[in-house]
């Protein structure tokens, strides 16, 4: 039976992994101990209950196949090398390894006991906090002030954003931009844009610290606690100076073929926040990606070839400011913009913030 190795448990690996379980013997490498499902690491930030919610188990992924908890040091053609283990070769490697970013949208341990922990040491300075600060107006900057209005409503929040106006990304309409603009302003959070803080706060982000720092044209900004809303990083370290370093960009993405095969490795597949398509990075691409390879490996082990092939889609944007508000950027079947408020974009998304979905994919109840 054909082995394949998944790098990065995420939601584009554990859905290639579940995928191939019957078809293939599959191995699933993770550095982390528990699934993290991003997606609700914010309501994580004010909330006890979701901090548990959000750290699930592999134990029930897969079938037949294998889930190794490993940081990986390199790749070499197929043969996979993980830090103090014995290296495992595949007949196909996936690579599904992600994107780092700052806490506590993501979290740098492996260890879920440690990320409860930092969580929980979180909360307790937000609980004395009168001002935050939050530099970055895009989609993390904004969810992340609507769950801090929802937990702590008599703090102050300032978002800083370089840029003219919040959501400066490609992609938003002028009127989901507003609607969102509309809100944020309801909910008492004040936005200073075409500011660029001179230096970051001395204290670290996310702890509590009171803290004064100046903005480039010379506009003092205050506040308790801050935090980073930018700056996502593609995990591809590990790829540097093997076989694959041709195929990585400049800014350390994987060239991916349209059928997501790695450019020059036919065995070799890349998804999710690592690829170099050109589309905003979010958990239900990596999905309909992880499809595009389950199809194309199912094929190849049949011994035919790849022929399904990814095509990036217009956005869905689904922006929750907590669980009451938010607003969402929807496309019909014939591409037409369509903008919903707080009541379905909590239909959607606020509300549970997709977990169910992923608990069902996990196989947990």
């Amino acid at each position: 039976m054909a082995r394949v190795i998944v790098i990065g448990g995420g939601y584009g690996g554990i859905t290639v992994a579940k995928g191939l379980d019957p078809v293939a013997d599959v191995i699933l490498v993770e550095r982390n101990d528990r699934f993290v499902h991003h997606a609700a690491a914010l309501r994580a930030t004010v909330d006890d209950v979701w901090e548990q919610a959000i750290f699930m188990p592999y134990s029930y992924l897969l079938n037949r196949g294998t889930v190794v908890q490993g940081n990986v040091s390199r790749v070499d053609g197929n043969t996979v090398h993980i830090y103090g283990q014995e290296p495992l070769t595949a007949d196909y490697v996936v690579l599904a390894t992600g994107s780092t970013y700052p806490f506590p949208a993501k979290h740098i341990t492996a260890q879920s006991a440690i990320a409860k922990h930092r969580l929980r040491e979180l909360r307790a300075g937000l609980g004395s906090a009168e001002k935050a600060v939050l530099v970055g107006g895009g989609t993390v900057g904004l969810e992340l002030a609507g769950e801090l209005r929802e937990a702590f409503p008599d703090m102050q929040i300032e978002i800083i954003e370089a840029a003219d106006d919040i959501l400066a990304s490609p992609g938003y309409t002028p009127e989901f931009r507003k609607t969102i603009k509309d809100q944020v302003e309801q909910l008492g959070v004040k936005v200073t844009t075409g500011a660029k803080l001179a230096f970051l706060p001395p204290t670290p982000a996310g702890t509590l610290g009171r803290f004064e720092v100046e903005t480039t044209g010379g506009e003092a900004v205050t506040g308790d606690v801050w935090f980073q809303c930018y700056g996502a990083t593609p995990v591809t370290g590990y790829l540097r100076g093997t076989d694959y370093e041709d195929a990585l960009t400049e800014v350390g993405t994987v060239r991916v073929l349209p059928t997501l095969q790695v450019a020059g490795h036919d065995h070799t597949y890349a998804l999710g926040d690592i690829t170099d398509i050109l589309e905003s990075k979010r958990a239900d691409a990596a999905r309909s990606q992880a499809r595009v390879v389950i199809a194309n490996i199912a094929s190849q082990i049949e011994g035919g070839d790849p022929e399904a092939t990814y095509q990036p889609k217009r956005d869905w944007v689904v922006l929750p400011l907590g669980p009451t508000h938010g607003a969402s950027q929807l496309f019909d079947g014939e591409g037409a913009t369509r903008i919903v408020g707080a009541e379905e974009t909590a239909e959607i998304k606020g509300t549970d913030l997709m977990i169910s979905v992923i608990r069902s994919q996990l196989g947990l109840p």
